[in-house]
């Protein structure tokens, strides 16, 4: 058996119908895991719904040896996020990996944007990812184990149309950050892939089983896959992290700060700003805080470093 094994695990994986979610859900199966193949089934836009997606890779799954069922509720709903989550606890009595990857696109930027483009966007990607994650959660926090994957863009970077992709794809950076720390003490691990591919919402898919060609894009669902798998997996080292993945490459994205300057002399003012700004934008001694407590030590430290400590030597 390999060590990677999810022999006895039973996985969620949403918007698991094509591309990027088809292919978690497909080695998942592959390694052990029963899986809930989620999909609305509906287009890039989130419009229409229909089972035929999910029904399709449940099918790919079964024919190649694996266990899983199909599911069509709504991620950006409440009742929608429980219902998935129960489908796992119906069809095989629990839940040990969430893969929250279910999404939509509809390009807009400013000035045109209307805030029912926003809406829609928070709705399935960070609000469904909350729906979903907190339905799971009392099932992980009574195991004590639970493994999540939420799903993140380098689409937050930003383009000029896509504003409300990538404010909902940032938004669940958040997100995990601090339901990393409420799973600490259960053993509940929550991380982020980022994942490179050609799929429909990014103009238009490229089949698994394409092969590399010098020159040209190799950028297949499946070869984002193998960190989904690892970052699910019960040996996970890492929690509150983002990682990308694709076209062959693995790679760590995460947010830092400088070490910035410090004015001690008196109230500082908008010249002083001004006189320091390569020193505040100077990136060669910048670290990356572990959460809000960390980041808030760092950056005030130079308050209390004059300060005597009873009984200190």
């Amino acid at each position: 058996m390999s060590e990677f094994s999810f022999e006895g695990r039973v996985a969620v994986v949403t918007g698991a119908g094509r591309g990027l979610g088809r292919a978690y859900a497909r080695l998942l199966a592959e390694r052990g895991a029963k899986v809930v193949v989620n999909d609305l089934g509906g287009s890039i836009e989130g419009d229409g719904a229909d089972i035929g997606p999910a029904q399709k890779v449940v099918e790919e799954i079964t024919a190649a040896g694996g266990t899983a069922v199909a599911d069509t509720n709504d991620v950006s709903t409440p009742a929608g996020g429980q219902a998935i989550i129960d489908t796992a606890i119906d069809a095989f009595g629990r839940i040990d990996v969430l893969v929250n990857n279910a999404g939509i696109i509809r390009y807009a930027g400013l000035p045109e944007i209307e805030a029912e483009n926003l809406e829609r966007h928070l709705d399935v990607h960070l609000v469904g990812s909350f729906n979903t994650l907190r339905a799971a959660w009392p099932h992980f926090v009574e195991q004590g184990y639970g493994r999540v994957v939420l799903t993140t863009s380098s689409g937050m970077f930003g383009l000029d149309n896509n504003l409300s992709y990538a404010a909902a794809k940032a938004g669940t950076v958040g997100l995990a950050r601090s339901a990393k720390l409420a799973g600490e003490p259960h053993n509940i691990k929550v991380n982020l892939i980022a994942p490179a591919a050609m799929t429909r919402m990014g103009g238009g898919e490229q089949p698994d089983d394409v092969q590399p060609v010098p020159g040209q894009p190799y950028m297949p669902s499946g070869a984002a896959a193998p960190m989904v798998a690892y970052l699910a997996h019960e040996s996970c080292p890492v929690n509150g992290e983002i990682y990308t993945a694709g076209a062959g490459r693995f790679a760590r994205l995460f947010i830092g700060s400088t070490e910035g300057y410090v004015h001690e002399d008196g109230p500082a003012t908008v010249e002083d700003v001004a006189a320091n700004w390569d020193t505040i934008n100077d990136e060669k001694d910048y670290y990356v805080p572990t959460d809000l407590m960390a980041w808030s030590g760092s950056f005030l430290k130079h308050q209390f470093r004059h300060l005597s400590v009873p009984g200190a030597e």
